[in-house]
C-alpha cells in the first residue's frame, strides 16, 4: 500500500534491498507490520510511531493471519497490552529510552519461562498459572524494552520437528496452511513469516531453529555453544545438546536479537564470558576468496525429498557469484556412528527431563508416544554407553575441524524434506526409506549440534508447489559473526524473504 499521509518517512526505514524487488503496493500488509524490526526500532525510538500504534497495527494483524496458522498462543488481552503500550510511550515523552526493543511486541516460545504468561511447553502435565520469573534470555530481553503479548507454538515439551500438541493443537505453514511449519519454533517460524512479530526468539536441539527457519522462507541461527546462557535451571552442566537463539527476516535483525540474548551469566557456567561482539554492526565484509565445503547428502547417506538438493546445489550458484570457492567434501567420520551418538544423548537427556513424569503411570499417559520411547531408551543405558557417545562427539568435532582447516564455512541443507502434511506427525519414509524413528527425517541438522557449532538456515527458494527450503551455514567454533556476515552476503545477493511473501498476505505486497 502507499506509506500512510501521517507516516511520509516510514519508507526510508525499509531496507535499501526494497529497491531490488518487483513487489508493489497492497493494501493487505500495513506500514507498521511490514517494517523490519531494526526498522521499527528506528522508528519507535525516532517517535515517527507511537507504541500504541505499533500494539494496534500488530494486534489487528494477529487477528486477521493468526487463527489460519495457529503460531501466537496463550496472547493477552488488548485492553492490557495497549496500556503497556501507553506506558511505553510516556517513558519515551520523559526521555526514558529502554533499549532497542522498546515498545515492540514480542511473542517468548512457549519452553521459556516468561513472567506473566503461562509456560505449557505443549503439555497439559505443565501448570495453567502464569510464570513468576524470566528465564535469562527473556529476561534481556525485557530489559531491551519488549512488550510480551504471548507465547509461540511449540512441540510437546520441544520434542519432533513439527509444532503440535494437545493443549493449542497444530501450528501451521505460512506458505501452504495444510502443511507444517516445521519444530520446535514452529509458531515463531510461521508467526515471522506472517509478519505477525518482529523478531522471534526460539531453541535448537534438534533444527528447532533451522528446521522453521527453513519452512518460513525466515532466517534461524543456532549460536555456538555457551553464546547465549540458557536458565535459571536445577541441571547447568550436562544439558549441552540445546540452545536459544535469535529468528528474524533478516540477518542485521537476528545479529541484533542475538546480540541481545548473548553475554556470560554466572547462573550458566558454560555461558561465554568475553564481551559479545556487535554482530548487527558488523555484518559487511567482502567473501571473494572464502571457502565453502559443501557436505551435501553425506555421500548418498541422508535420504532427500525430491528437489531438496536441487534447490540447495542451485544455490551453491550465489555463493559463487559472491566470489566463493565452493568445492564438495565429505567428512571422516561414520554418518550411522553419528546418529547412534544422537540417540545416546538425546535418550539420556529426554530421560534426565521427562524421567520422573515417566515414572508415574497416571502422567505417562499424557506424554506422546514419542516423549515415551525417548524416555524408555534412556532407561536402557549404561553409563558406559553414555560416556562412549560423549567420546565419538568429541570425535565428531575433531573431523569436522580438520575440515575447518580446508573450507572457512561449510554447507549442508536445512531439512531432508519439504513441509509435509500437518495431519501426519512425521514421515515414514524419505524417498524410498523408511524412517525407523520420529525424528531420522531430520538427521540432517545433528552435525552442528553435537559439535556445538554455529549454524544458520538461510533461505534457498521454492519448489514446484511454493514450499520453501533452506541451506545450513556452519561455522568454525565461536566464529558466530563471521557465519552472519556470510548469511548477509548471501541475503544480499538473493533476497528470497523479500522476493516471496506468503500468498495470504498477497504476493503484491510491499515489504
Amino acid at each position: 500500500m502507499a506509506i500512510a499521509p501521517d507516516l511520509p518517512s516510514l519508507a526510508a526505514h525499509s531496507s535499501a534491498a526494497e529497491a531490488n524487488t518487483t513487489a508493489t503496493p497492497h493494501a493487505d500488509l500495513n506500514d507498521i507490520v511490514a517494517l523490519d524490526a531494526l526498522a521499527l526500532s528506528d522508528a519507535i525510538r525516532t517517535r515517527q510511531v507511537s507504541c500504541r500504534d505499533v500494539m494496534q497495527a500488530y494486534l489487528a494483524h494477529i487477528a486477521q493471519y493468526n487463527p489460519a496458522v495457529n503460531a501466537i498462543v496463550s496472547l493477552r488481552d488488548a485492553d492490557t497490552l495497549l496500556a503497556q503500550a501507553d506506558e511505553r510511550d510516556r517513558q519515551l515523552a520523559n526521555g526514558q529510552y529502554l533499549g532497542w526493543m522498546h515498545g515492540m511486541p514480542h511473542a517468548v516460545k512457549d519452553l521459556a519461562a516468561c513472567a506473566g504468561l503461562p509456560t505449557r511447553k505443549g503439555s497439559p502435565l505443565t501448570p495453567e498459572g502464569p510464570d513468576t520469573h524470566d528465564s535469562i534470555s527473556v529476561a534481556r530481553i525485557r530489559a531491551a524494552g519488549a512488550i510480551f503479548i504471548g507465547k509461540t507454538n511449540v512441540s510437546e515439551f520441544g520434542l519432533g520437528s513439527h509444532s503440535y500438541n494437545p493443549v493449542f493443537g497444530t501450528t501451521r505453514n505460512a506458505y501452504d496452511t495444510t502443511r507444517i511449519a516445521g519444530g520446535s519454533s514452529g509458531g515463531a517460524g510461521s508467526a515471522l513469516a506472517l509478519r505477525m512479530l518482529p523478531v522471534a526468539d526460539g531453541s535448537d536441539m534438534m533444527g528447532s531453529l533451522r528446521n522453521p527457519a527453513a519452512f518460513g522462507n525466515v532466517y534461524g541461527f543456532r549460536p555456538s555453544q555457551g553464546r547465549v546462557p540458557y536458565g535459571p535451571t536445577p541441571e547447568v552442566f550436562v544439558q549441552q545438546l540445546s540452545t536459544e537463539g535469535p529468528m528474524g527476516r533478516s540477518v542485521a535483525d537476528v545479529a541484533q536479537l542475538l546480540a541481545t540474548q548473548s553475554g556470560y551469566d554466572a547462573r550458566s557456567p558454560l555461558s561465554l564470558a568475553h564481551e559479545t561482539p556487535p554482530f548487527a554492526s558488523a555484518l559487511q565484509r567482502d567473501m571473494k576468496g572464502v571457502k565453502l565445503g559443501w557436505l551435501g547428502d553425506y555421500g548418498g547417506h541422508l535420504p532427500m525429498e525430491a528437489g531438496v538438493m536441487a534447490l540447495c546445489e542451485a544455490s551453491l550458484r550465489d555463493f559463487a557469484a559472491m566470489g566463493c570457492e565452493v568445492e564438495a567434501c565429505v567428512p571422516d567420520f561414520a554418518p550411522e556412528r553419528l546418529w547412534q551418538t544422537w540417540l545416546t544423548l538425546r535418550h539420556w537427556l529426554v530421560n534426565g527431563s521427562l524421567g520422573e513424569m515417566y515414572a508415574d503411570p497416571a502422567r505417562r499417559d499424557k506424554l506422546k508416544p514419542e516423549a515415551q520411547w525417548e524416555v524408555a531408551g534412556g532407561e536402557a543405558l549404561r553409563a558406559a554407553d553414555v560416556f562412549r557417545a560423549s567420546i565419538d562427539r568429541s570425535e565428531w568435532y575433531r573431523s569436522l575441524a580438520r575440515l575447518f582447516e580446508r573450507y572457512d564455512f561449510l554447507l549442508l541443507p536445512s531439512a531432508q524434506v519439504f513441509p509435509f502434511d500437518a495431519q501426519m506427525h512425521w514421515p515414514t519414509s524419505v524417498a524410498g526409506k523408511p524412517m525407523d524413528t520420529y525424528h531420522r527425517w531430520m538427521e540432517v541438522v545433528i552435525g552442528p549440534t553435537l559439535a556445538g557449532l554455529p549454524a544458520i538456515s538461510v533461505p534457498v527458494g521454492f519448489d514446484a508447489r511454493g514450499l520453501p527450503m533452506g541451506l545450513q551455514i556452519i561455522g568454525p567454533a565461536q566464529a558466530d559473526l563471521a557465519v552472519l556476515q556470510l548469511a548477509h552476503a548471501h541475503e544480499q545477493q538473493t533476497q528470497w524473504v523479500r522476493r516471496r511473501l506468503p500468498s495470504m498476505l498477497s504476493a503484491n505486497a510491499r515489504i
